[in-house]
């Protein structure tokens, strides 16, 4: 199982959507229609088949309008799910709960869809030793969940931003001048902790790069044929990471080549929310 966010991780961002949809005068229409002290108990249904993701930032929604509602998780993060499955129940003071169910289903549709998206493709590179990982093609602030959603999936995460990792792509190759100039100096910087990876276009540049020595190479957009030459080339000497056009149907045959990493970046910014409803239990 997926170990969770910390708390004081996802809080702001649960907080600034409440107060987001909150207004200036908070929940106008639960106020108006729903008696004080009313209680109800509802539950997440799954509509859609898939992999759930974002129970944390549901349940924070919750408590953080009531602090004395009760949740009960049944499906955790990263189970699968089928049509009709109850995820979670909540229980307590109806106006709350209602105030707090849209911003809820925001986060734990699109994490959802994430998890599952992401699961599709690991499930389809599962016989090979590549693995499917994000990048940092993720909605702003949100970033730290929607990785968190594809580690859910059963994916892995590239690096989080530009401070954890040196990925030297075309357009550094084209102001320093070539492959080699451009790993040259990023060695010369990079701390002994930080990696190296340089984006290769053609097999000249592959031999250029593991000639220079990076940690690992970004094989983008290369056909099948050229894609397992440059694996052989390679021989391990560097990480191998395969981009460009990446689906569930074309992703077997890139694993296959050897690869050691998948990345697609429609994983965290293209992916179809997942369908979860919030219904009310008798």
């Amino acid at each position: 199982m997926t170990t969770p966010l910390p708390r004081i991780l996802i809080e702001p961002i649960v907080r600034a959507a409440l107060l987001e949809d909150l207004g200036r005068a908070g929940d106008i229409t639960a106020d108006a229609v729903i008696p004080a002290a009313t209680r109800a108990r509802v539950a997440f249904v799954a509509r859609d088949p898939g992999i759930v993701a974002g129970l944390d930032c549901a349940a924070l929604a919750f408590t953080l309008l009531d602090p004395s509602l009760t949740l009960d998780i049944l499906l955790p993060d990263g189970s699968a799910l089928h049509p009709g499955d109850i995820i979670a129940t909540i229980e307590g003071d109806a106006r709350a709960i209602l105030s707090a169910e849209r911003v809820a289903l925001n986060f734990l549709g699109p994490l959802s869809g994430i998890a599952t998206a992401t699961s599709g493709i690991a499930h389809s590179i599962a016989h090979t030793r590549a693995r499917i990982t994000c990048t940092r093609k993720t909605t702003p602030t949100l970033r730290a969940l929607q990785k968190y959603a594809v580690r859910c999936g059963g994916g892995a995460n590239h690096r989080f931003g530009l401070d954890d990792a040196i990925l030297i792509k075309d357009n550094h190759i084209a102001i320093a001048g070539g492959v080699a100039t451009a790993i040259a100096r990023a060695r010369a910087a990079a701390g002994h902790l930080v990696k190296i990876e340089c984006e290769i276009d053609t097999l000249d540049q592959l031999t250029e790069a593991l000639r220079a020595g990076a940690d690992a190479l970004l094989l983008d957009n290369f056909d099948l044929p050229t894609l397992r030459h440059a694996v052989a080339l390679i021989d391990r000497a560097a990480i191998i990471e395969a981009s460009g056009r990446i689906t569930p149907q074309t992703a077997p045959a890139i694993a296959e080549c050897g690869v050691d990493l998948i990345s697609a970046g429609w994983l965290t910014h293209s992916t179809r929310v997942l369908d979860i409803g919030l219904d009310f239990l008798p």
